[in-house]
């Protein structure tokens, strides 16, 4: 009995040890994304999914493969657990009744609409999914959260990578021209907010929109834009109860004890909770958002590490276009919401 319980410690200590070299390789490939991000400017997460990429040959590799597993797979559901403390519920409140039902709706909408295009394009309908939310809810970090709830299969991988790569390069896109677009239609602060808000994928980018206009319609930006964040949750449940007999057949047993509501969107959860109640103190907040965003980054080399640019080729043409009728769906949404609630607004 000894025997065994001195052993079992030291089987701790192993499993973890196999995980050091992938979760080193992928710590790093962030790192250095951050540092450019940081120089250069422009998105760290395409940075981090390109630069993992180029590391590809180390995906079969017998030590890495381990760590570069539970970075794909475990700290996405890290960096989306910490999200919550980035939410109150009295942000909701005050971004007002229309702006609630107009986000929502861009949300459920875009969701939608990305199904429709993805069946006319004669694509997978996950990546229809994949695309929709990660457009309509707040980018790369939706595209990772509701992978999460699919399947596991080597294709969604690809799907999620994909999805991943076009939504930064069109939010990055967005973030430069729809300022002009604000500009150009004379929209005011509360309705640059909301466009920009409800058009743009990642918050950073919305951030970065926003102030490159004012502070105020850069405030009223990003609260848009939280609220966006915020739908992730319930859309996440509703995937996780969807799909939970697919998750099932395809991971066996194990998946099979797997709770229909996953620990990390309970705190999730929790946190927009004990955030709302203004219970945590400000230098938690920021140290769980930056933890958040830390997670997210490694979980995106990983998954540029396990994909080759050779089978993002293979999808062809069509990926790209159903992510960038997306965009402009939601971004004409939002701009159609601006302008038919603008006499009631005004009044």
């Amino acid at each position: 009995m000894a025997t065994n319980t001195l052993s079992q410690p030291r089987n701790t200590v192993g499993a973890l040890g196999q995980l050091v070299p992938g979760l080193m390789l992928c710590m790093v490939i962030a790192a250095a994304a951050s540092f450019v991000s940081g120089q250069y400017g422009g998105p760290k997460f395409l940075y981090a999914l390109l630069i993992g990429m180029a590391f590809h040959f180390l995906a079969d590799n017998g030590k890495c493969l381990p760590g570069i597993e539970v970075a794909a797979k475990k700290l996405v559901r890290i960096g989306v657990a910490l999200l919550g403390v980035r939410i109150a519920v009295s942000d909701i409140h005050a971004i007002g009744t229309v702006g609630v039902f107009a986000l929502a709706g861009a949300v459920g909408l875009t969701i939608g609409f990305s199904l429709l295009l993805a069946r006319v394009l004669r694509l997978p309908p996950m990546l229809g999914l994949l695309s929709g939310g990660a457009t309509g809810i707040c980018g790369i970090s939706a595209a990772m959260a509701i992978s999460a709830t699919l399947p596991q299969s080597r294709d969604n991988e690809h799907f999620t990578l994909l999805t991943a790569i076009g939504v930064a390069a069109f939010s990055t896109a967005a973030m430069v021209l729809y300022p002009l677009v604000v500009s150009a239609t004379g929209l005011s602060t509360a309705e640059a907010g909301l466009f920009l808000g409800g058009a743009i994928h990642d918050v950073a980018q919305v951030v970065g929109a926003g102030f490159m206009i004012s502070t105020d319609v850069g405030d009223a930006a990003t609260l848009a834009k939280m609220f966006r964040v915020a739908m992730l949750m319930p859309v996440v449940v509703v995937l996780m109860v969807l799909f939970h007999q697919d998750r099932v057949a395809a991971g066996g047993t194990g998946a099979a004890k797997q709770p229909l509501v996953p620990g990390f969107l309970m705190v999730f959860v929790a946190l927009v909770i004990v955030n709302s109640l203004g219970w945590l103190p400000s230098e938690v907040i920021t140290l769980s958002s930056d933890l958040s965003k830390w997670c997210l980054v490694i979980s995106i080399a990983a998954l540029g590490v396990k994909t080759s640019f050779e089978k993002l080729a293979e999808l062809g043409w069509e990926p790209i276009a159903l992510l960038l009728g997306n965009a402009l769906f939601i971004a004409g949404y939002m701009l159609s919401v601006v302008f038919l609630v603008r006499p009631w607004t005004a009044a």
